[in-house]
Order: structure tokens, then sequence, then C-alpha cells
């Protein structure tokens, strides 16, 4: 008995030993975060195509309906936009990485369980999963829209809009161009509670991803399928 006790006893300190690491590891990584926000809300030396026009967003805003509608004017937004367009990305059609770390839940034109169809796919990704832009574009819109959340929407190339919808945080301005792979958004997710560690047989998986991105395509802003584009068969 005195055996088990001490058995006990030094896997409750283990238990405990661990618990604080684990505690000074989520305090890192969410000064991390605050960090990595304050750093690229703070980006000035970016170039910049265009200033948005505050009041014509609000109006737009107001007045769409629909993700669409809301594409088709977006450049009204745009006050002294320079003009031409960033290199083309034609000849990486289908070889774009994916924006998140994550695993597709649906492709473009599969139903969800209320029977509703969407032309683009939708990603479940980690909690907090940093969102980068597949390819230098600019941003032509970033902030909250309809019922997506927070939204981004990138130009690669003329008459081509990647939309990043769901997104917790977004960065940067509309009019900046922003380099590929770089941080355009952080994904939503309840932060971790050390305090409420489960047992290894209780805990879960490391696929048990709650957030969701929307990612859509537009072509001359008509939809198309994102695996036209991207290296689908390639998520995490």
């Amino acid at each position: 008995l005195r055996t088990k006790l001490t058995d006990l006893t030094l896997l409750r300190a283990l238990q405990e030993s661990a618990a604080d690491t684990l505690r000074r590891g989520l305090t890192e990584a969410q000064q991390a975060r605050v960090a990595l926000s304050q750093a690229i809300g703070n980006r000035t030396d970016l170039p910049r195509r265009f200033t948005e026009d505050p009041v014509k967003t609000a109006l737009l805003i107001a007045g769409t309906e629909s993700l669409s509608g809301f594409a088709s004017g977006l450049s009204e937004i745009a006050v002294d936009e320079v003009p031409g367009s960033l290199p083309g990305i034609d000849d990486r059609k289908g070889t774009l990485a994916l924006p998140v770390q994550g695993r597709i839940l649906r492709r473009a034109g599969e139903a969800d369980a209320a029977g509703i169809t969407r032309p683009g796919l939708i990603m479940a990704t980690p909690p907090h999963a940093l969102v980068t832009t597949p390819a230098a574009a600019t941003l032509r819109y970033a902030g909250p829209l309809l019922n997506y959340g927070n939204v981004a929407i990138l130009e690669p190339q003329a008459g081509l809009l990647v939309v990043l919808a769901g997104l917790d945080v977004v960065y940067g301005q509309a009019g900046q161009v922003l380099p590929g792979g770089s941080p355009v958004g952080i994904m939503g997710g309840a932060e971790a509670d050390a305090d409420g560690i489960l047992p290894p047989g209780d805990a879960q998986s490391a696929n048990d991803w709650t957030e969701t991105l929307y990612i859509e395509i537009r072509e001359n802003n008509e939809p198309v399928d994102p695996a036209l584009w991207f290296r689908t068969d390639k998520e995490d």
C-alpha cells in the first residue's frame, strides 16, 4: 500500500508538472499571436494600389444581398487606383497551395446536411490556424460581410478574385499588395485550458478541427471550382 501511495504521489507530481509546462506554452502561444497581430497590423511598407473609400464601402455593404453582388461592386470603393495588374498566375493554375492547414469538408457543389450547395469549398481547420495568401495579390476587401464573418478578398490578377470567409481576425488594409504566403488572417476557436486536460484515453483527436474556412474563386465575377486553381490533393 505504501508503494502504491508513493506511486500515486509521483504520478500526481508529474501531472502537475506537465500542466504547468502546458500553461506556460499556452501563454507563450497567446502572446505570440498578439505580437503577430500587432506586427502585421502595423505594416506600412507594403505597396498600395488604391485607397479605400469608407463611405462607398459602407454603402456597398448596406446594399449587398450576396457575395456576387458585393464582388461586382468592389471597383467602386477604390480611389486613386494605380492602373495595371500584378503579374498573372495562369501558369500556376492547379498548383496553388491551400491558404490554411486543414482538410476539405465539402468541395464545390457538394450539399451540406441541409441540402445547400455552394460554389466554393469548405475546409476544417485547427483553432487559431494562420491563413496566408496563396499568391501575391491586391487586398480588395478585409472585414465583415453578410453572414460570412470576417472576409478577405484577394485579387492575384485582373479578373480573378480569391474569397476567404470565416476568419476571426483579418490583416491588412484594402488596396495593399500582399506578397505570396503572407498572413492575411487567423481562424477563431476557444482558447485551450490546461486545467481542463483530459486523460489520454478521453483526449480529442488532433483531427477534431472545429473551425471552417470558406474558399471561393471568381473569374470575371463568376464562381469557378477552386480545385481548378488549388492543389487540393495535398491538404494537411
